[in-house]
């Protein structure tokens, strides 16, 4: 990956970052108020690091960066799903929509589950589900759904390369759990960025950074569902600069 000159305080999106992001993930309620959907989350993402064991394709945080611009081009193709299921055309998914989209995907969730998912996922409280809030509703619901009916989902949103777009999240929080528990810390974050690649070290200041933009109710923990709305901003969602690697790596030389 080509070397980028100064800071990441140079870049116009990234100026910004920290404080919409944190600023939107606010939202996300009191630590406990979706434990239970939490729990659900973490305990699929124990079976699927397990699976992975041995097999991930991330060696270093550039390894992930260098796959940032195929993640934005695949979830950008999500938008025509969302329109869809967006039958009044105002730009967000409520809940009586959201219970369409799912029965229509023949995905089957009890009450309680499908109002979780919605409320975890409307992190303004506005009552919709955005595009970028609808990415992350979609990548849970794949994760907690078995893979025959994960596989089949993807595939009725239009883009046969989903479910190996949601696969390779999974395995890019996979690389940030060290200690396999579905759920991370402030040390796994830290040992991921730095331990796997001593050559490519980010600086303190920027890990403690990437770290407070996922840990949304500043808990000191962060779950999936946290670090979907962090990556997906990571990525350039919101935004159409090209994300550099100083957001991770720091200052580097040509």
């Amino acid at each position: 990956m080509k070397a980028s000159q100064g800071t990441s305080h140079n870049c116009p999106s990234l100026k910004s970052f920290s404080n919409k992001v944190g600023g939107m993930l606010c939202g996300c309620g009191p630590p406990n108020k979706y434990k239970r959907l939490d729990a659900k989350l973490e305990k699929k993402l124990v079976e699927a690091e397990r699976s992975l064991l041995g097999q991930s394709n991330f060696k270093s945080i550039n390894s992930i960066i260098m796959k940032f611009p195929q993640f934005k081009e695949e979830l950008k193709k999500i938008r025509s799903a969302f329109e869809q299921y967006d039958e009044d055309s105002n730009g967000a998914i409520d809940l009586e929509e959201l219970k369409k989209c799912l029965q229509q995907l023949q995905l089957h969730f009890t009450e309680e589950d499908i109002e979780d998912l919605f409320h975890s996922c409307d992190i303004d409280g506005s009552e919709g589900i955005q595009f970028n809030e609808f990415i992350v509703l979609l990548c849970l619901i794949y994760l907690l759904k078995d893979q025959p009916s994960s596989s089949h989902t993807t595939s009725k949103m239009g883009s046969p390369q989903l479910k190996a777009t949601f696969d390779t999240i999974i395995e890019v929080f996979s690389f940030l759990d060290k200690n396999g528990d579905g759920r991370l810390n402030k040390k796994d974050v830290v040992k991921a960025l730095n331990d796997s690649s001593p050559s490519e070290r980010s600086p303190a200041h920027i890990t403690r950074t990437r770290f407070r933009e996922m840990d949304s109710d500043r808990s000191g923990n962060v779950g999936f569902r946290e670090f979907l709305f962090a990556f997906i901003h990571w990525v350039g969602m919101d935004t159409d600069e090209e994300i550099p690697d100083t957001m991770f790596l720091g200052e580097s030389l040509e």
